[in-house]
């Protein structure tokens, strides 16, 4: 009977053994194939859910066998160059296509072409640049304040100095005229020689921003009929002025209040107003285009300006 009994004992622990070890084993299996599929769960869904899967499929381009991972980043790619392209384009075509809405007539006023079309306007001008960054910028972060555009004419002796200034003139969506090579009377000259001060200027600044000017300004104002027909030729639009700041005067400089004064005093609807790159000229400009704004002007675009005189 003792036998008996101990014997099944021996088995009944035997069969515990037995099960003692398969359910220490199973758990473990699982644990360990669960473990790795989560893991590569995680590793695949990580860069989704973080934002950052399309910079890293991307970075593994070259080293990736999987269809979905090249084609994603070159239609975005794709996608990021076509929206470029289309800004370009529309911000030319806009430019290109921009109505030719005034016209400059024999006084050199700003006149509009038809009735309904605002004939209190000004022709905002900045001539002898471009000289500072500082002073460029300041007149432009003014301009842009009131929603202005104007004509910056540029000497090609300073355009040769600093090719950079010019490209901050175009960049920020202003206009570049022609203002002679040098700052000099091209009355003076041999025609050869106030031509060549044309076209020099026109080559310079079509090689640093890839337009040429549509405006011509005369140092001093000083021209003649065969200086008028080197600028037709080459598709300007030949002016003077019919208001001056006289901010260049020794009885202005350092004085913003009497530029400003100097503007108001001769004030008439289209006027053509000239100034210059001059501290006390930038520290001016807003006042005086505020005081304009609230005489009821407004900024005639350069560019809706037709370039025949008329």
């Amino acid at each position: 009977m003792i036998r008996q009994t101990t014997a099944l004992i021996m088995i009944v622990c035997m069969l515990l053994s037995a099960c003692g070890s398969k359910d220490d084993t199973t758990p473990e299996s699982t644990r360990s194939s669960n473990g790795s599929v989560t893991s590569t769960q995680e590793q695949h869904n990580e860069p989704t859910a973080t934002g950052t899967g399309e910079t890293q499929t991307t970075d593994s381009q070259s080293s990736t066998d999987s269809p979905s991972d090249q084609e994603s980043p070159r239609r975005d790619e794709m996608s990021t160059t076509e929206k470029e392209g289309n800004d370009n384009t529309s911000g030319q075509t806009t430019e290109d296509n921009i109505e030719k809405t005034y016209h400059m007539n024999a006084n050199y006023y700003i006149k509009p072409n038809a009735k309904t079309s605002e004939s209190k306007v000004v022709l905002l001008t900045f001539d002898d640049g471009p000289k500072e960054e500082k002073m460029i910028n300041g007149l432009i972060d003014t301009l842009d304040k009131h929603g202005a555009k104007a004509i910056f004419f540029v000497n090609g002796y300073r355009v040769k100095s600093h090719p950079e200034l010019l490209e901050i003139i175009h960049k920020r969506g202003q206009v570049v005229g022609n203002h002679a090579w040098d700052h000099e009377d091209l009355k003076k000259m041999s025609t050869t020689a106030a031509a060549k001060q044309v076209t020099d200027v026109q080559k310079i600044v079509k090689e640093t921003i890839g337009v040429e000017p549509q405006f011509f300004r005369p140092p001093f104002g000083s021209g003649n009929d065969a200086l008028k027909a080197t600028v037709k030729k080459n598709g300007m639009l030949y002016m003077t002025w019919s208001n001056g700041s006289l901010d260049w005067d020794k009885s202005t400089k350092n004085k913003p209040d009497k530029v400003i004064q100097n503007v108001l005093d001769q004030l008439n609807p289209g006027s053509n107003i000239l100034m210059h790159e001059l501290p006390w000229t930038v520290e001016a400009l807003d006042e005086l285009l505020t005081k304009l704004e609230q005489k009821g002007y407004t900024f005639v675009d350069p560019r809706s300006i037709e370039l025949e005189a008329r």
